[in-house]
């Protein structure tokens, strides 16, 4: 029922099949947020219209809200979100660190506080004033952490039995092991001591899920997590744990502390990692970490990049980099090359310079807005400030990443991905 099998290789760069229950993921793969059940501004009809192989939903917000007995009596995420396609579950993990030592440690700007996809401006008075305050709203035990409702203030201790069990009554194809996520700010001594207790609360949350009696009725497998900071040997005796226990998967967690860090853990990872077992990089998503992320081995990625820059409208689009700047000011270019931002790999359509603009979003792009719709347009309905316009921009900016990725499986393929990402990044470097 469950399987993965690398097709083609070049370098550590490698295509595959994971196989689930509900389809074939062909990777590397980019799974869009689903956070509450929702990739925000999309149904689930426009992600299969896109292409999208996999979504990602998010146990903490769905245990809140709906709650997962009311998931499960709905007939599971699946049928609640009218989704046929593989999903993955996260372990709520990541919102106990939000929620917790990103409040302490002030790092809220660093991840999306509590998880969710937040633009700045719309997180919530309790939210805001927990930053300010530098008030924990979690805190982590060796039974399990415990963390304070952001949307009621109620108290829930939630240890790995909690969340694998939540999970399973989520239903998703694809689980994740509870861990704990620490700070950039922690020292060597705590990132141990966490990582000790990680490697503890995974071999409950495998324990659980083995025994759990609907696991196998529901068709789920699970992923363990590697953690470990920006500390070398933690991070290979956390891939070791991992690669060696029966885990059907592996995620990397907090590895984004930045773009140097992330490359020196991945490499440091590598040799440890079972190339039998399917690879996720948690939380990465932007052009120049899928690439790296890729070139490391790893197999699936999820972010709420694409969704959270359409929301603010910004558009993401293929500028190659082997085209000089005047080649690029062809087929309706010239406008986009005056508010270019290089690192993004976007443009921002609220600029006054596309009210007249009547190309696409991106003349090379086939999705359902560029074919549809001008700049001028959707410039428009953002500054009306129509929610149209979210839509719009968000369908873009997942079907660029979508079709990304496949441009990437097809480069391992050719054996020409080291040159596809000369030719994407070197901009950006």
């Amino acid at each position: 029922m469950f399987k993965f099998e690398t097709v083609s290789r070049e370098g550590k760069a490698r295509a595959g099949k994971l196989t689930t229950p509900h389809g074939i993921v062909n990777t590397p793969a980019f799974l869009p947020v689903g956070t509450q059940a929702s990739v925000k501004a999309l149904s689930s009809e426009d992600l299969k219209d896109i292409g999208c192989q996999i979504v990602l939903g998010s146990t903490y917000h769905l245990y809140l809200r709906p709650g997962v007995d009311v998931i499960q009596k709905m007939g599971g995420l699946h049928q609640f979100m009218n989704w046929d396609g593989p999903m993955l579950t996260d372990s709520g993990g990541f919102q106990v660190f939000s929620l917790g030592f990103g409040v302490e440690h002030g790092v809220g700007k660093m991840v999306p506080l509590f998880g969710g996809e937040m633009v700045l401006g719309e997180m919530l008075d309790t939210e805001v004033t927990a930053l300010a305050r530098r008030t924990k709203l979690a805190k982590v035990e060796e039974e399990g952490p415990t963390f304070q409702s952001h949307l009621d203030g109620t108290s829930h201790f939630f240890p790995p039995e909690k969340s694998i069990e939540a999970q399973v009554k989520i239903g998703a194809d694809l689980i994740v092991a509870l861990d704990e996520l620490t700070s950039p700010l922690h020292d060597y001594n705590y990132t141990k001591v966490s990582l000790e207790r990680t490697n503890r609360w995974e071999k409950r949350s495998l324990k659980f899920f083995k025994s759990h009696k609907d696991h196998k009725v529901n068709r789920q497998e699970i992923f363990g997590v590697v953690q470990g900071g920006p500390f070398e040997d933690l991070r290979i005796g956390s891939a070791k744990f991992v690669s060696d226990n029966d885990f059907f998967g592996v995620a990397v967690g907090g590895a984004l502390v930045n773009n140097e860090t992330m490359l020196k853990i991945l490499d440091w990872i590598y040799p440890e990692l079972d190339p039998q077992k399917p690879r996720h990089l948690l939380g990465i998503g932007t052009v120049p970490e899928i690439f790296a992320g890729v070139e490391r081995g790893m197999d699936m990625f999820d972010a709420v990049v694409p969704t959270r820059l359409g929301r603010m409208g910004h558009i993401l689009i293929k500028v190659m980099g082997c085209e000089t700047k005047e080649k690029g000011r062809e087929e309706g270019m010239k406008n986009v090359w005056r508010v270019y931002n290089k690192q993004r790999y976007a443009y921002d359509i609220t600029k006054e310079v596309f009210a007249m603009d009547p190309a696409p979003l991106d003349p090379h792009c086939s999705c359902y807005t560029c074919t549809h719709y001008t700049r001028a347009y959707v410039h428009h309905l953002f500054r009306a400030r129509e929610l149209l316009a979210y839509r719009l921009a968000s369908v873009h900016n997942v079907q660029f990443v979508v079709d990304l990725m496949r441009e990437i499986r097809e480069a391992i393929a050719a054996k020409r991905f080291a040159k596809l990402k000369e030719n994407w990044v070197q901009y950006s470097e």
